[in-house]
């Protein structure tokens, strides 16, 4: 070791040797600095002995590294092993465990960890099926300042709120996150907005030919909802739109319908 190398501060050197690939040997100046609760670093390298054991493969190690550094109540590092524990029970499908660990970066509160813990609960929440929850912490990380976090709950809120039926209420989430969201998140959001258009659309045509409308009003309903369904994989009930027109009482209705049917034929 050089005199210069000797100078260097412990976590700079234990970062350089896990930069050339000595992982044992930064994991060992961690881990020394980890054990010490007077040490001033001791947070900071906790976090990065998490990481450096987990690179290693030493799974159960580097998570209580990580909650060595989480029970310090540092701001930063604190944040960071909560984020890592439960970034890693979520890869190992640990739901609740990946909960706790998403709600313990909330208890840190640090507000740059705020975002992704909001949508990450979200996303938890949608898969227990839990919507009012799942609701509720997709709107936090639309708050909580992070504009490309904000839009992906955008994204995630208004595809939860379609699937319940809510396709207004989607289209109002999409046009408030186009408001701050990155350019770069622009496209996907306006796309989104469309398909809730289209879901809108069937809804009004539909309400349309249960509103009683004229032959003409209607058929030209049923051929709207029948080629709009289509565009939402919903070619099944397409084609039940088209078999309710063409087989209607009402045979001018029918009538204009099967000339709509056909014209494409």
């Amino acid at each position: 070791m050089t005199s210069s190398e000797l100078q260097t501060p412990p976590l700079d050197a234990a970062r350089l040797l896990a930069e050339r690939g000595d992982l044992e040997g930064a994991a060992a100046i961690l881990a020394e600095l980890a054990a010490d609760p007077d040490e001033p670093d001791r947070p900071q390298a906790a976090v990065g002995l998490a990481v450096v054991l987990e690179q290693r493969g030493d799974v159960e190690a580097a998570r209580a590294a990580a909650r060595t550094a989480l029970a310090t109540g540092h701001p930063e590092f604190a944040a960071q092993a909560a984020c890592h524990l439960a970034q890693g029970f979520e890869r190992e499908g640990r739901a609740e465990q990946a909960r706790a660990a998403w709600q313990a970066v909330l208890g840190v509160g640090t507000p740059a960890y705020l975002p992704l813990a909001h949508l990450a609960l979200g996303r938890l929440a949608v898969r227990a099926q839990d919507p009012d929850e799942a609701v509720a912490e997709f709107r936090a990380a639309m708050e909580a300042g992070d504009e490309a976090v904000g839009a992906h709950a955008a994204q995630q809120l208004a595809e939860l709120m379609m699937e319940h039926g809510e396709p207004g209420a989607a289209a109002e989430v999409l046009l408030d996150a186009l408001e701050f969201a990155p350019a770069g998140e622009v496209p996907g959001l306006r796309v989104q907005l469309g398909i809730a258009h289209l879901e809108l659309a069937c809804a009004e045509f539909a309400e349309s030919l249960e509103g009683g409308a004229d032959p003409r009003t209607g058929a030209l309903a049923i051929e709207l909802l029948a080629r709009t369904l289509p565009l939402r994989g919903r070619a099944d009930d397409a084609d039940r739109v088209w078999t309710y027109g063409l087989e209607h009482g009402d045979e001018t209705l029918a009538a204009e319908v099967r000339l709509r049917y056909h014209r494409d034929a």
